[in-house]
């Protein structure tokens, strides 16, 4: 039993855990800001641009007791497009981000070999000379 416990602490503090852990509360932290973005600004705003609709309340009545939620549906499109829309930005921003970073270390780090000195440099190392002699 203790080796196992052992073993699950070092899967628990092992890096990718800890790093899946942050992405889901961040994840659901985001999943609330755009749902209140889709319901609380883009819904109105579209339905005030169709002629003051409120989406939520689109039913479809199948009987006296069962609806369909049209509305509610259609929302919940929003939200993944706006989800799907983010989520493939980070993406190209990742992306750019380890080309970036990827050319920075292939670059050799030797220094570049210096520019050839101007007429005036040459003028100036010549009377530097001079003088020392």
């Amino acid at each position: 039993m203790k080796r196992y416990l052992q073993e699950f602490r070092e899967f628990a503090v092992r890096g990718n855990v800890i790093d899946l852990a942050v992405a889901v509360i961040i994840g659901g932290a985001f999943g609330k800001i755009v749902s209140s973005l889709v319901a609380d600004i883009i819904m109105p705003l579209i339905g005030l641009i169709i002629g003051g609709v409120d989406f939520t309340s689109w039913r479809w009545t199948l009987s006296s007791e069962d609806t369909m939620n049209i509305g509610i549906f259609l929302q919940n499109i929003f939200y993944f497009l706006i989800i799907a829309l983010a989520i493939f930005f980070m993406i190209k921003l990742i992306g750019r981000l380890k080309k970036k970073i990827a050319k920075e270390q292939a670059e050799p780090l030797e220094e570049k070999t210096p520019a050839a000195p101007t007429k005036d440099q040459e003028l100036l190392a010549e009377i530097r000379d001079l003088l020392k002699k």
